[in-house]
């Protein structure tokens, strides 16, 4: 039994330390503290946070307690993982909007009722000067500077806040607190996971086990999935914006994204690639995933949907007609193409506006724009389009 558990954990992860730790605990027969961390950094969950969050949902089916960990107090200081520089701090309204979101996004992946919901600013706010003291001292800088972005910055002489040091810290007392028996998180996070192993062992708890998981390339297939590099598929993003997204990965990207977000098994992703490899179109392959993924955070109905209104857009040129309407100021009876662009959130900046003309990627009504200094005039409306997705209905007042 506690083989065949170990068997189904192990499937799509990274690294677990240790395996053998991990199968003792399973033949216990205990029902095991499976911990997840997540800061809420920003307001939506994308596809990436999801690789791990369906592990944990994996542990829930097999009978454990989850503990689903928002971040709150450790968000005030921002983990410093994979930074180059000193993370901006959250102010505490931004936290707790984005805490509220993460707590319902969760519930789309696992079960509300086999999950329980923990703020970690429930015992950091209660830490005193003397309590923080005492947690800095179990760990040296020479430690610390072992990890790789800590070790980066100090080789180059760039700024290390102090108060960075006491993030893997406090995600380790977290642990601690928490009794977690395993903790989930992504390969990047392998640090701050060890110190919560040797935090425990610090107070005579035993160490709990580490399982970290891939990092999910992002659309461009090439950096991390994350909001602020813009390449990324929000879990609450419309179905069509969902199974469009994921129609525009390479090929390449896609057998990456069937192994880590799919569900079905390896040996059904395995028959799928040999059938491509004998002629079946990738398309057909990437159709199915974007139905599946879709299907899940909404339903099938949706998912038929989405791939009917892709099919409408991009195979009959059709263009959408349930687009909202923004209203647009003119100036002097006119408005530059730059600024409609920027004005209706097609593109951040002018300079985008400007560099998305020049590629081609510019419509207005179905039409290609080439020329820069295009103005459009006060009472005219049209639907502007950038890019395949991205479409506004604007009218210039």
């Amino acid at each position: 039994m506690a083989q065949d558990q170990l068997a189904e954990i192990r499937h799509g992860t990274a690294e677990i330390i240790s395996e053998k730790e991990l199968q003792e605990r399973l033949e216990s027969g205990k029902k095991l503290r499976i911990k997840l961390g997540m800061d809420p950094t920003a307001p939506d969950i994308h596809l990436g946070h999801t690789v791990v969050l369906n592990k944990l949902r994996h542990f829930q089916n097999l009978g454990h307690h989850v503990l689903f960990l928002v971040g709150d107090f450790t968000a005030m200081i921002g983990d410093p993982t994979g930074k180059s520089v000193t993370r901006k701090a959250l102010s505490a309204e931004e936290i707790m909007h984005n805490a509220k979101t993460y707590e319902t996004q969760a519930f789309k992946i696992l079960d509300p009722e086999k999950t329980e919901i923990m703020f970690n600013s429930q015992w950091g706010n209660a830490l005193s000067g003397v309590d923080l003291i005492r947690l800095a001292s179990t760990y040296t800088v020479a430690r610390m500077l072992e990890r790789d972005d800590f070790n980066r910055r100090y080789t180059n002489n760039q700024p290390i806040a102090i108060h960075e040091f006491l993030y893997p810290l406090l995600q380790g007392y977290d642990s601690v607190v928490m009794k977690a028996d395993v903790e989930l998180g992504g390969t990047d996070q392998k640090f701050n996971l060890l110190v919560g192993r040797e935090l425990q062992k610090h107070y005579g708890q035993r160490p709990q086990c580490i399982i970290t998981m891939p990092l999910l390339e992002g659309l461009d297939g090439i950096q991390k999935m994350s909001k602020s590099l813009g390449n990324y598929i929000g879990i609450t993003e419309s179905p069509t914006e969902m199974f469009g997204k994921i129609m525009s990965i390479s090929d390449d990207l896609m057998w990456r994204y069937l192994e880590l977000l799919s569900f079905k098994s390896m040996a059904e992703v395995n028959q799928l690639c040999q059938q491509v490899q004998e002629g079946k179109n990738p398309r057909d392959v990437k159709v199915m995933l974007g139905q599946e993924i879709v299907a899940r955070f909404y339903d099938q109905k949706a998912a038929e949907e989405a791939y009917q209104e892709f099919v409408d857009r991009f195979k009959h040129h059709e263009l959408p007609t349930d687009v909202e309407e923004v209203e647009l100021q003119a100036l002097d009876g006119k408005l530059a193409i730059g600024y409609v662009l920027t004005g209706a959130g097609l593109v951040p900046s002018t300079s985008e506006a400007m560099r998305m003309i020049k590629q081609g990627a510019v419509k207005i009504g179905g039409e290609r724009v080439e020329d820069q200094r295009l103005e459009i005039k006060s009472g005219e409306t049209h639907l502007f389009q950038v890019g395949k997705r991205r479409f506004a209905r604007v009218k210039i007042v």
